[in-house]
């Protein structure tokens, strides 16, 4: 008897063929880049809360690389097709950036892919859009104008202007830096996102919820465009 999670269409993908499933993830993903200090993470959460997903940060990536318990439990219903996509992505990046497989680069991809399988979830970090598939996923770049976030890091650590600054400008180059080196993109490219989004001008509601209806177009277009259709 054929395993039910590979042979029937789940939400958001109600018009594709089974066989297209068992090449890419379960559900949609959204993936989320920031600037630091434009409030990446509070719009990732509060488009958690719109959708009624899960948000997910590098903390969060990173403890789950520490208690592989707790990860397993998270994704102990992701299907095998989808699983098998996240092991086949994860190699092929492996491969192509000339990873160690036992590095902490390695494992923090290996858990966002897994994430990403899974569906149904909002990653923030750098490169993890870069990794999925753009068909199922919402990729997000959130900027401000570096007074802002300067102003916002020195909130947020109790630090003073310069110190503020000097903390967004290094912070900035170590994503740079992590990004090139794991999918050798330019964070900064507007052509990598479905959306850039000012969150000085927006605030984090407004950009929350440009982003929860760009997930509702995008389950929507997917469920009524015919798999022999070509897209532009």
């Amino acid at each position: 008897m054929p395993d039910s999670s590979e042979s029937v269409p789940l939400h958001g993908y109600r018009g594709t063929a089974p066989d297209e499933i068992a090449h890419r993830p379960r559900g949609l993903t959204v993936a989320i880049s920031r600037e630091a200090g434009s409030n990446g993470w509070p719009i990732a959460q509060a488009v958690g809360r719109l959708l009624g997903w899960q948000a997910f940060d590098q903390d969060v990536l990173d403890f789950m690389t520490q208690d592989e318990t707790a990860f397993a439990e998270l994704v102990a219903d992701v299907p095998t097709s989808a699983r098998k996509w996240a092991d086949a992505r994860l190699a092929t990046v492996v491969a192509e950036r000339g990873l160690r497989e036992s590095s902490e680069l390695t494992e923090m991809a290996r858990f966002a892919l897994t994430l990403a399988a899974r569906g149904e979830a909002v990653l923030v970090g750098t490169a993890v859009g870069f990794l999925l598939p753009t068909e199922t996923t919402v990729h997000v770049r959130i900027v401000a104008p570096l007074e802002r976030r300067v102003t916002q890091m020195a909130d947020r650590l109790r630090l003073t202007a310069a110190e503020a600054e000097a903390e967004v400008r290094a912070t900035d180059r170590r994503r740079a830096d992590l990004l090139s080196v794991l999918v050798g993109r330019d964070a900064t490219d507007p052509v990598g996102y479905d959306l850039v989004l000012n969150s000085s001008r927006l605030g984090v509601v407004g950009c929350a919820e440009l982003i929860a209806q760009a997930v509702r177009f995008k389950q929507v277009a997917e469920e009524v465009v015919p798999a022999d259709v070509p897209t532009a």
